[in-house]
């Protein structure tokens, strides 16, 4: 297959590199342009850039697909399908149409819930046992194309988004090499209108932890926020960041420290396992405990 692969984060890079090792085209890679990072603010390639490159592909990172030039220079690459992940340009008709199959999505969610932005962060945060990945021909609509192929995993009770983004970025490239390798033959299945739900982009102001909720809805905040942009708290003056969190026995008033890092919750309490002071390393919370006195209660 002659494939136009378009993705720009790490979460893309596993798919890249399945599809080449399937032995397929990679005629083209699109990506967004690099962009300042770090205290230099340099420019800095994305992951799939960089990846893609080392591949000895060719890249392209336009601003922007809107314009004529752009979706001509699309066409002219005469590809079969288009495969996109996480690649952050909103895609024009006329570009979903060139590839002779359309354009395949990988969409890290069991559709049509969690359409949109961020849906491992959101399953985790609604505390959904199972999500997965869906291998879907992507139409004008945000997430709304049929599915072709789906794979579902359970979500680990203490299992954070970082760790489940990892497992499902393997899990959507081999789902995309098993449907390329039968692309023809998959019967498109119409996302049902039930049960639509959005992941809306997370908001830095969700990320403050309200020790009045319960425990439950705590530990999955922290966790689904882990590792960016991170839930965090007050711990006196220090503003620290949570990336851990287990559900545990215990009662007292709302953000009291029990013991260690054990804080009590509107209803139940919370252990958390790992965190990060300002201008720190992440670490586990026995590491912190040993650097910083724990105040009664945590704001």
């Amino acid at each position: 297959m002659k494939v136009v692969f378009m993705g720009t984060p790490e979460f893309s890079v596993a798919a890249l590199e399945a599809i080449v090792g399937a032995g397929h085209d990679v005629v083209c890679v699109y990506t967004q342009p690099p962009r300042p990072a770090g205290r230099g603010k340099k420019a800095r390639p994305s992951p799939v850039k960089a990846r893609a490159e080392a591949l000895g592909l060719e890249v392209r990172h336009p601003v922007s697909l809107k314009n004529a030039e752009a979706q001509a220079a699309f066409a002219a690459l005469g590809a079969d399908v288009g495969v996109v992940v996480a690649y952050g340009l909103i895609l024009p008709v006329a570009v979903l149409e060139a590839p002779r199959f359309g354009c395949l999505n990988i969409h890290a969610s069991l559709l049509p819930r969690w359409r949109g932005a961020a849906p491992i962060q959101r399953a985790i945060m609604a505390g959904d046992a199972e999500t997965g990945v869906g291998i879907m021909q992507m139409e004008a609509g945000l997430d709304t194309g049929p599915v072709l192929l789906e794979k579902r995993i359970a979500i680990g009770a203490e299992e954070t988004a970082g760790e489940l983004h990892d497992r499902l970025s393997v899990l959507g490239a081999e789902a995309i090499v098993e449907a390329l390798a039968a692309l023809g033959e998959l019967e498109p299945v119409a996302q049902p209108e039930e049960g639509v739900t959005y992941a809306a982009k997370i908001d830095k102001t969700e990320a403050r932890v309200d020790w009045t909720r319960p425990a439950e809805e705590v530990s999955r905040l922290i966790r689904g926020l882990a590792p960016f942009p991170g839930a965090w708290c007050l711990a006196g003056e220090e503003r620290v960041k949570l990336l851990g969190a287990r559900v545990v026995d215990g009662a007292g008033a709302q953000g009291e420290v029990l013991h260690g890092f054990t804080v009590a919750c509107g209803d139940g309490a919370v252990e958390i396992t790992r965190a990060q002071r300002a201008g720190k390393a992440a670490m586990s919370a026995g590491e912190i405990l040993r650097g910083v006195e724990m105040p009664a209660t945590l704001g």
